[in-house]
């Protein structure tokens, strides 16, 4: 399958991507909470899987409710790269090896996203000459504005990015998609990262009038230029990270209902895990039809009309081994062919000249082929068509 974008292949940091460090999702992973009985976590970049798996077994333990409930919490992913993909396939619940532009996933369906794109300059076959305003093609926006519509209202984003990549453009849509977002550093230095955090709601005129929504636009684009530096990402979090309202964490709501998540194509392997994992009917074939199921064909009350019997012989109920009383034995097969029956009338013209109507109508003639089986018979092995 083709990759996303083309440049993608030449990311190579790690096996060829970013991978997320241990020491910056040790510090994300406390800014989360979940206390709900269900929910759905994506990363649309997975990797290896380790850092959504990490996300999972945080929100899973870390956070126990008052009930208990097993698997509460259900990660999906996407990766492109086959190694990874199914090193993610042992450790997440669902992942997909495959381009994610070859994804079929439903919109509003999951309670956190965490995103750790690939980093880099998309290509393009445009040259983006219609919009002087528009910002520069990156693959982090592209793989933005492709993940931000699947999560839910008042679902949580975790954005791992290149703080420079934070120009007017992305700032505006990470200000207009999400409230109570907050920037940090990583505290590794080596990508120049920034972990954004926010909370996805409808998109308004009025949130664009709002204090919030103007703040939020010029600190991510002040922190994308250098001319501030953010704070880096707090080692403890705790209800004293926010000011003003609120316990200081960002929480994961409950699952709404399960949307579409499946590749368009299945390459062979996966494929072959899918049957191997979901064996389809064939487990229920004896309870379905076995002898138990088995009805006796019984005979018809009265004569059967041929408007009867084709109708019999199209689905398929005058078929298989016929034993005659006096003992032949035919394989039979029921079918219908398409024929004309024509008819002619005569007519009295308005001149009270006579003319001949033909007409022309279809009929469904029904048909049965009998094969003669009989042992030492002198036709057998025949051909025989019953009209």
């Amino acid at each position: 399958m083709a990759l996303i974008f083309q440049r993608l292949a030449r990311n190579f940091v790690k096996n060829g991507y970013f991978p997320t460090d241990s020491e910056t999702m040790s510090r994300v992973v406390q800014a989360l909470h979940f206390s709900g009985r269900q929910c759905r976590i994506l990363d649309p970049c997975c990797g290896e899987g380790t850092a959504l798996a990490e996300v999972k077994h945080h929100l899973n333990e870390a956070n126990t409710p008052d009930w208990n409930v097993k698997s509460r919490v259900t990660a999906y992913g996407v990766e492109y790269h086959e190694e990874r993909a199914w090193h993610s396939k042992q450790i997440l619940d669902h992942c997909i090896h495959g381009d994610l532009r070859d994804c079929m996933i439903g919109a509003r369906q999951f309670g956190l996203l965490f995103l750790n794109p690939p980093y880099g300059d998309a290509v393009s076959d445009k040259a983006q000459l219609s919009d002087p305003k528009a910002g520069k093609l990156r693959l982090e926006k592209e793989f933005y504005r492709r993940t931000n519509g699947l999560l839910q209202f008042g679902g949580v984003m975790v954005l791992i990015i290149p703080y420079y990549t934070l120009d007017k453009e992305f700032s505006t849509w990470i200000s207009r998609h999400f409230h109570d977002v907050k920037v940090f550093m990583s505290p590794e230095k080596r990508f120049q990262q920034c972990v954004i955090f926010g909370v996805r709601h409808k998109v308004s005129d009025q949130w664009s009038a709002t204090d919030e929504y103007q703040e939020t636009r010029l600190r991510l684009i002040s922190v994308g230029a250098g001319d501030i530096q953010a704070e880096e990402l707090p080692e403890i979090w705790n209800e004293h990270t926010f000011s003003g309202d609120g316990d200081g964490f960002y929480h994961i709501p409950n699952a709404d209902a399960l949307g579409k998540f499946e590749l368009v194509s299945l390459d062979g392997k996966q494929l072959s895990a899918t049957l191997g994992s979901h064996a389809g009917l064939w487990k229920q074939y004896g309870q379905m039809f076995g002898k138990n199921r088995t009805m006796e064909h019984k005979r018809p009350l009265c004569d059967v009309s041929n408007w009867h019997l084709a109708l019999m012989l199209a689905a398929g109920q005058v078929s298989g081994v016929v034993n005659s009383r006096d003992g032949r034995t035919f394989v039979v097969r029921g079918d219908t062919y398409k024929d004309k029956q024509v008819s002619t009338t005569e007519e009295t013209g308005a001149k009270g000249q006579l003319k001949s109507v033909r007409t022309h109508t279809d009929i469904f003639v029904p048909a049965i082929r009998g094969l003669d089986m009989t042992p030492g018979s002198n036709t057998f092995g025949d051909v025989f068509t019953i009209k």
